[in-house]
């Protein structure tokens, strides 16, 4: 696996995605979901989240989403693509987002 910039590394997670369905993931599968740059790559998620909380990831799997048409009145609008990705850690290991927080 190529070494990333570890610049590249902060930008490439954007957010923890939670929802009901992620959280139910997350707790039967221990699959943590993120919002992550439109042109990661599974090495390169798969790197950040091992340097950043320090775990071991077994798997990662891409989604991009497509964004949903809005519209206000007459004008009409579209939210904006983003890509998620789940990542299933290895047994025992779990990211703990409240003493993890290496940056702000």
């Amino acid at each position: 696996m190529a070494d990333v910039k570890s610049e590249r590394l902060w930008q490439v997670l954007r957010a923890p995605h939670t929802s009901e369905k992620t959280t139910r993931i997350a707790e039967e599968h221990r699959q943590i979901t993120f919002r992550v740059l439109m042109n990661a790559t599974k090495a390169e998620i798969k790197q950040a989240v091992e340097t950043i909380f320090k775990v071991r990831v077994t798997a990662v799997n891409v989604q991009k989403q497509r964004g949903k048409q809005k519209r206000v009145g007459r004008v009409s609008g579209r939210r904006q693509d983003w890509k998620k990705a789940c990542v299933t850690l290895a047994p025992g290991e779990d990211i703990n987002f409240i003493e993890s927080s290496g940056k702000v």
